[in-house]
C-alpha cells in the first residue's frame, strides 16, 4: 500500500487491514488529474463566483466524461477523492441547490468574463465560429428557428465559441438566440469581452464575410483572416499565382495583391481543384447544372480567396486559415464527447449557466489532450482513456490514517511519460 506521507509500506510492516477498518474508498488518480487541470482556473472562479465556485468545479469535473444529470452529480462527485481536502472544496450538490447555482452562473456574465478575459489575454491567435443546439422548450426565449448547417427546422440556440489556436484551449463561449445571424454574433461577442485585442489575430469562417465585418475589425485594431465567398466580387481581381508551397503533401499555388487597406491572398489547391472539377462534371451529366454554370464554377475550382490586413508570406496566411479546424474539433468534442448539446432546462439563465460550465469541462478535456500530445500519446489514448486508467488508483480512509492503493505498472509508466507527480514515491 502507499501512504501519502510515508510512501510505500511493505506487506507485514503494519497490522492487517480488515474490511471493518475501512471508512471510505474514493477514486484517487483521476481526481488528482482533474484537479490538476483546473489548478489555473480555480483562482479566477473564486474571483468571479465567490459563493458557488466549488459547485461549479465539481459539476465541470464530473461532466468531463459526459453530461451527468444534476440529480446524479452528488453521487458521481462522492466517488472522487477530495484532492484539496478542505472545507471550501466541500460543495453542496443536492439537485435543488445545483438548479439555483445554474441560474446564478448564467446571470453572472461579469463572473464568466473574468475567465474569458484571462484566457483571451493569454492568446495571440483566436478562432471564432458558430454552432447550434436544439430545444423544444417553450420557456427558453433563446430557442428560435434559424439557419443551421444540418438544415433542421426546429427551435435552436446558437453557440458562439472563441478558442486559442496557439494554446489549443477554448477561450470563450456564449449562448445566443437561434435567429441571430453569424455576423451579429461576432459583433456582440467581441464587444462583450471588453478587452484589449490590439495585436491579436482573429481567424474567421467565410460565413462572416462582409465589408461591415472588415470595417468593424479595423476599428477594433484586430488583425484578421477572412475567407471570401465564391460569388464575391473580389474573385474578379487579377492576382498572379507566382508562388507555391506544400501543405500536408498537397501542392498549393499562391499569389497576393494589395487592395486598399487590406491584402487579397489567392490560393489554388491542386488536389481540391481536381476533385471539384470531377464533381461539377458529374452534376452536368446528371443535369443538375447547365454548361453555363459549369463554365462559371470551373473558373474558381480549387481556389480560396482570403482577405487580411497582414502583409506576410502566403503560406503563413494559409496555415492560419487552416487553424479553423481547432474550433471545429472543439465543437465536435463539446457535442459528441461531453454531450453538452443535450439540455433539459427551462429558462435562459440556466441554459447560459449550463453552457458556461460545459465550457469548463471542454477546457479540462483540452488540457488532458495537451498532456497526451506533449508525451506523444495522443494517437494511442484519449482523455477519457487517461481518466479511466488513473481511476484504477484509490484512496482508502481507515479513520486514523489514509492509504493509496498500489499504482499499476501501466499507470506508473503513463505517469512517467506525462511528467506528472500525482502519486507518492
Amino acid at each position: 500500500m502507499l501512504d501519502p506521507d510515508k510512501g510505500l509500506i511493505k506487506s507485514g510492516g503494519r497490522h492487517r487491514i480488515h474490511p471493518s477498518d475501512i471508512r471510505n474508498i474514493t477514486e484517487y488518480g483521476n481526481s488528482m488529474l482533474l484537479h490538476e487541470t483546473m489548478r489555473e482556473l480555480k483562482p479566477l472562479l473564486k474571483e468571479g463566483f465567490p459563493d458557488c465556485w466549488a459547485e461549479i468545479c465539481a459539476i465541470a469535473m464530473v461532466r468531463v466524461t459526459g453530461n451527468v444529470p444534476l440529480k446524479r452529480i452528488k453521487d458521481a462527485w462522492e466517488k472522487l477523492y477530495n484532492a484539496e481536502n478542505m472545507r471550501p472544496m466541500r460543495p453542496h450538490l443536492n439537485p435543488k441547490n445545483l438548479t439555483r447555482v445554474m441560474r446564478e452562473v448564467g446571470v453572472n456574465r461579469a463572473g464568466q468574463n473574468v475567465i474569458f478575459n484571462e484566457l483571451a489575454d493569454l492568446s495571440k491567435q483566436l478562432v471564432y465560429d458558430l454552432s447550434s443546439m436544439f430545444s423544444r422548450s417553450m420557456s427558453i426565449n433563446q430557442a428560435e428557428k434559424g439557419y443551421n448547417k444540418d438544415k433542421i427546422h426546429m427551435p435552436q440556440i446558437n453557440l458562439a465559441l472563441l478558442c486559442s489556436a496557439d494554446s489549443g484551449l477554448p477561450t470563450m463561449i456564449r449562448s445566443l438566440p437561434g435567429s441571430v445571424k453569424d455576423i451579429k454574433t461576432l459583433y456582440q461577442s467581441i464587444n462583450e469581452l471588453d478587452l484589449d485585442l490590439d495585436g491579436k489575430i482573429l481567424v474567421l469562417d467565410l460565413g462572416f464575410f462582409s465589408d461591415d465585418v472588415v470595417e468593424f475589425l479595423d476599428d477594433k485594431n484586430i488583425s484578421y483572416i477572412l475567407p471570401t465567398k465564391r460569388n464575391s466580387r473580389f474573385y474578379n481581381t487579377r492576382i498572379h499565382l507566382n508562388g507555391d508551397f506544400y501543405y500536408h503533401d498537397r501542392l498549393i499555388r499562391c499569389g497576393k495583391r494589395e487592395c486598399g487597406n487590406f491584402f487579397l491572398y489567392l490560393f489554388e489547391d491542386q488536389d481540391l481543384m481536381l476533385e471539384e472539377r470531377k464533381t461539377l462534371n458529374k452534376k452536368l451529366d446528371e443535369k443538375r447544372i447547365d454548361k453555363k454554370e459549369l463554365t462559371a464554377r470551373m473558373k474558381n475550382a480549387g481556389k480560396i480567396l482570403i482577405l487580411s490586413d497582414m502583409d506576410v508570406e502566403g503560406h503563413e496566411i494559409y496555415e492560419l486559415h487552416k487553424k479553423r479546424e481547432t474550433v471545429e474539433k472543439m465543437f465536435d468534442t463539446y457535442k459528441t464527447v461531453l454531450n453538452a448539446d443535450k439540455i433539459y432546462l427551462h429558462d435562459d439563465e440556466s441554459v447560459s449557466g449550463h453552457v458556461f460550465i460545459s465550457f469548463l469541462s471542454l477546457y479540462i478535456h483540452c488540457k488532458l489532450e495537451q498532456l497526451l500530445k506533449k508525451a506523444e500519446l495522443n494517437r494511442k489514448l484519449t482523455p477519457i482513456d487517461l481518466l479511466f486508467n488513473y481511476g484504477k488508483v484509490y484512496h482508502v480512509d481507515l479513520g486514523d490514517r489514509n492509504m493509496i492503493t498500489e499504482v499499476p505498472k501501466k499507470v506508473r509508466d503513463l505517469e512517467e511519460r506525462l511528467g506528472l507527480n500525482i502519486f507518492p514515491k
